[in-house]
């Protein structure tokens, strides 16, 4: 099965709209956990809108599943990754201006760069994964990296699933296989909801997990978090 981990940025920006400390995000955790997610993303950025870095080292302290930290690999966010040591990494290509992740990587222009970033994750024993769109040249760069995962990013997905599309899976499960073939392990996120998620993991069932926030959390309010996670997990199923 599929694993869902639960991408909690939007909490955290909605106890940011009022300063205060509602809602919890140590509390939340726990109970997006304890009602079967099975690990926890944030995506700590530079201006700190939602996840803060005072968050990051609590959340180590209080997570139970896997805990997975999203962000550009500035050395400012290797420090923070480096002195809390979580299970996953993932890094995006994003700069800090920008409203949300919007493009995977280009493996083969930042090799070098990348690369180094690896090295310094596995010296740390961190397992590392980077973001990426389905162009299969830059998939067969990733080994040149070193990483050990790639997050297929799946906002075009999404998309044109909505517009009846269904080709698109075709796209994403060779993008897929193709990394599977490499001995990378195969992730996903962004825009995935309960309306594409099971087509998308029927079509390429050895995806290892998911990162969905956004779409999961506007969920809740329609069903309750609880029936919300449930929801998901029996997507995944």
């Amino acid at each position: 099965m599929t694993r869902l981990s639960v991408n909690i940025n939007k909490l955290a920006t909605l106890r940011n709209a009022r300063g205060g400390d509602n809602p919890n995000i140590i509390r939340w955790t726990k109970i997006i956990e304890s009602y079967g997610a099975q690990g926890i993303t944030v995506h700590p950025r530079p201006d700190q809108r939602h996840i803060r870095q005072s968050d990051v080292v609590e959340l180590k302290r209080a997570v139970t599943t896997e805990f997975n930290i999203e962000g550009y690999p500035s050395r400012a966010f290797l420090d923070l990754v480096k002195s809390v040591v979580p299970e996953q990494v993932t890094f995006v290509p994003d700069p800090p201006e920008v409203l949300t992740s919007n493009a995977g990587w280009d493996v083969i222009k930042h090799e070098a760069f990348l690369a180094d970033v690896m090295a310094e994750m596995r010296e740390a024993q961190i397992r590392t994964s980077v973001f990426m769109e389905t162009d299969l040249r830059q998939m067969d760069a990733v080994p040149k990296i070193g990483a050990d995962r790639v997050e297929l990013y799946t906002e075009s997905y999404a998309r044109r699933m909505a517009a009846g599309d269904r080709a698109v899976l075709d796209q994403y499960r060779v993008a897929a296989e193709r990394a599977d073939g490499l001995g990378l392990g195969v992730n996903a996120g962004h825009d995935l909801d309960l309306n594409n998620l099971k087509a998308f993991v029927t079509a390429i069932p050895f995806v290892k997990e998911v990162s969905i926030g956004h779409a999961l959390i506007c969920d809740a309010l329609v069903h309750g978090m609880e029936e919300t996670v449930k929801l998901y997990l029996k997507a995944l199923a």
